[in-house]
């Protein structure tokens, strides 16, 4: 869901400064090739759009399982089953492939690191796609395996009224986006527990929202399903309210992250940080 992708973004800038002193000390072949923009298609940028569609397949596998299953087998997975099975994907599979892709898994949080230029817009088109593909495919691995009277839609749809579902999931996104930012773009914060703060999000997000508005948060999470089943009914507030909340979150997050300390001072408050000095000196 996006979690490391601050990390990444940050790193790339660090790259282009070491890039200017390039003519005053060049560095060796290996070097440059590994210095080289990540937005053409490259293969470290064709493992990131793998590690995209994997991290989405499975986490769509699991959590629209946990909702067929609740629906064939008489409620049994029940709703805080299945809050926990997302919330816990979403945790496992961002300390999985977090360090290779930057775990977005979601169109709307890859657009929101995009729009506060922490991911660069050459590459959101690449990862949309590999995020509609893998929550496509799982969708449609679920569909092979729950057929006939065992096949139930694991799409999302409003409960209520569109505007209904339109506002919550605008504000469970919001909310999910502002904490993605706090967790794992703020060096202050302890980076190691960016997956959990963000799986348990997602978990307590489900939990209430779900019966409302099926909790999505995610453009591929919905598209898939409907893609795989030809129900496209409210779609569009799937698509548009959680992109619109991803960017508020991400842009309220950034109005107070700012601070009057040095750089230096806010690198050595972070917790994170902290312990990786501590482990690296040991």
């Amino acid at each position: 869901m996006g979690e490391i992708s601050g990390a990444n973004g940050n790193h790339e800038v660090s790259l282009n400064i070491k890039d200017s002193d390039a003519n005053h000390n060049p560095p060796p072949p290996s070097t440059a090739t590994k210095q080289g923009s990540t937005s053409s298609f490259s293969f470290p940028f064709v493992q990131k759009l793998i590690a995209e569609v994997l991290g989405t397949y499975f986490l769509i596998f699991a959590g629209c399982a946990a909702v067929v299953v609740n629906s064939d087998k008489d409620s049994v997975v029940t709703l805080p089953g299945i809050s926990i099975v997302w919330g816990l994907v979403v945790m496992v599979m961002v300390y999985s492939v977090g360090h290779i892709s930057g775990a977005h898994f979601n169109p709307a949080v890859t657009i929101a690191f995009a729009t506060c230029k922490r991911f660069p817009w050459k590459q959101v088109p690449a990862y949309v796609v590999a995020q509609v593909i893998g929550s496509t495919l799982a969708s449609g691995t679920l569909r092979l395996i729950f057929n006939g009277k065992q096949d139930h839609f694991p799409g999302t749809l409003p409960a209520g009224s569109d505007l209904q579902s339109f506002v919550i999931e605008f504000i469970i996104t919001f909310y999910l986006m502002f904490v993605i930012s706090g967790v794992a773009t703020d060096n202050r914060a302890i980076g190691e527990l960016a997956g959990l703060a963000v799986g348990a999000t997602v978990l307590l997000n489900v939990m209430f929202a779900g019966p409302i508005s099926g909790a999505s948060m995610n453009p591929a999470r919905s598209l898939g399903p409907a893609i795989v089943s030809n129900t496209y009914r409210g779609i569009w507030i799937y698509l548009l309210a959680p992109t619109c909340g991803a960017i508020s979150g991400a842009w309220v997050y950034n109005i107070i992250r700012f601070t009057d300390k040095p750089l230096r001072e806010i690198t050595k408050s972070g917790s994170f940080l902290k312990s990786k000095s501590s482990r690296n000196g040991s």
